[in-house]
């Protein structure tokens, strides 16, 4: 498959200031992977965000898969103002109205028994959170994760970060003790070469054998994601995650669910494991919550909290429960609440899937749309039998999105052999909104693909 190669993203000419500030950039800032250069952003309102040369472009990542409400949600930015009037930062030891209200507020839309929230501020805190609480309550310490989960990149979130060749462990010496992989249950590229449902769920069943094979002792809890965001939206099938919790409970492990990038309403629901029916003992919630502002919460039960805090559990950081990023929560929650998002995810998310698979059909480049509510993903092949990734393709077609006025989120892009795009809203969207971004989608694949090969 030919690509054309001339095609480049970015403004043709930058302003004085635009360039000012990448001078800047390359001298100062430090250049952490995945770095973009251009656009520069300096403001946004719901699904647009202009950059220092005033473009506009659809953002149809929701930042770094943070702002559901969409940027800059006025409710947000009113509660971030009237926090910062009052008080911004408390002792990470008290209490502030807001992360009191806060709490309450998650646990009434949670279902029983979880109850307990522990607020920090990003979720690979979270999910250290959870780790931790999972060994000192099992009193064991191995962690169980799916090859292909993101749970982030501190220490012990990174150690059960398993991302095949491409890992992000490299280079940093050795993973946490006791973290151990099980294969991804990934239908469309089944690393078992099965179908399901016949396979009856091997990957799960050869996975957890594998564990019992290595371990010294039962593992202290199992850690997965009920779609897998940045694998490339991975879907397990149904029924997946509730015979993981049985292998789980059948070992004496705990089970906990990371709703980072797909809890308070993205997928359709409120949480994304009410579709799967299984209810975890930790669960995670961290970008979707804050609104665009870092906040996030570990979620437990009472007998689950009563037994670590009487063994001396100890999870502090300088701004847990600040007021200001809890007031931010609030005002998300009530936003989902009151303009019924979850369901508006459910129904804009078919609309949205529907017009990508119309594309599919006209692309034989795109070989796989999936995913639920407004978290979708499309994988490019270079041929939908062999299923090829379309790496250099995928490459030439987001650049060209970009050129076009379009923000599209490639986990690990090109750098790293990838061909998937991550598309996730903010659901405030409008339909005309989707419409645009579709068709500026199907014109970039004009452009970089030959009319022949289409």
């Amino acid at each position: 498959m030919k690509v054309n190669r001339k095609l480049k993203a970015g403004a043709a000419q930058l302003t004085s200031a635009t360039k000012k500030l990448l001078d800047l950039a390359n001298r100062n800032s430090f250049r952490h992977a995945g770095t973009i250069p251009l656009p520069v952003l300096k403001e946004g309102q719901g699904s647009v965000v202009v950059d220092t040369d005033g473009k506009e472009y659809i953002d149809i990542s929701s930042g770094q898969m943070a702002v559901t409400v969409g940027h800059n949600h006025p409710k947000v930015v009113e509660a971030i103002k009237k926090s910062a009037d009052k008080l911004i930062h408390i002792n990470h030891l008290l209490h502030s109205e807001e992360s009191i209200l806060l709490a309450s507020r998650l646990a009434e839309f949670l279902p029983k028994p979880l109850k307990k929230v522990l607020l920090l501020n990003t979720g690979s805190e979270a999910n250290e959170a959870g780790i931790k609480i999972a060994k000192m309550h099992t009193g064991n310490y191995g962690v169980v994760s799916i090859v292909g989960g993101y749970h982030g990149h501190t220490a012990g979130a990174l150690s059960v970060t398993f991302r095949g060749k491409n890992s992000a462990h490299r280079g940093f010496g050795p993973n946490m003790p006791g973290s151990m992989a099980i294969p991804i249950p990934n239908c469309y590229r089944c690393p078992l070469k099965l179908t399901f449902p016949s396979c009856d769920f091997a990957c799960a069943n050869v996975g957890f054998d594998l564990i019992d094979a290595q371990s010294v002792q039962t593992p202290a809890v199992f850690i997965g994601e009920p779609i897998m965001s940045s694998a490339g939206i991975i879907e397990p099938p149904q029924g997946y995650f509730e015979h993981v919790k049985n292998l789980c409970r059948e070992r004496g492990m705990l089970f906990m669910l990371d709703e980072s990038q797909t809890g308070l309403g993205r997928l359709g629901t409120m949480f994304g494991f009410e579709d799967d029916g299984a209810q975890p003992d930790l669960l995670v919630l961290s970008k979707t919550m804050g609104g665009g502002v870092p906040v996030s919460a570990l979620v437990t039960t009472d007998v689950i909290e009563n037994d670590v805090v009487d063994k001396g559990f100890f999870m502090r950081t300088s701004h847990m429960g600040d007021p200001l990023t809890a007031a931010a929560g609030l005002a998300v929650l009530d936003v989902i609440e009151n303009d019924h998002l979850a369901e508006q995810a459910r129904i804009k998310g078919q609309y949205l899937k529907n017009k990508l698979l119309q594309l599919k059909e006209m692309h034989p480049i795109i070989g796989d749309v999936r995913g639920r509510g407004l978290l979708l993903g499309i994988e490019f092949v270079k041929d939908p039998v062999s299923k090829e990734l379309a790496v250099d393709e995928t490459a030439a077609i987001t650049a060209k999105c970009l050129e076009l006025g379009l923000l599209i989120d490639a986990p690990g892009g090109a750098r790293k052999g990838q061909a998937l795009w991550r598309i996730a809203p903010p659901i405030t969207i409008s339909y005309n909104q989707i419409d645009s971004a579709v068709d500026i989608i199907d014109e970039a694949i004009k452009a970089v693909i030959p009319t022949a090969e289409r």
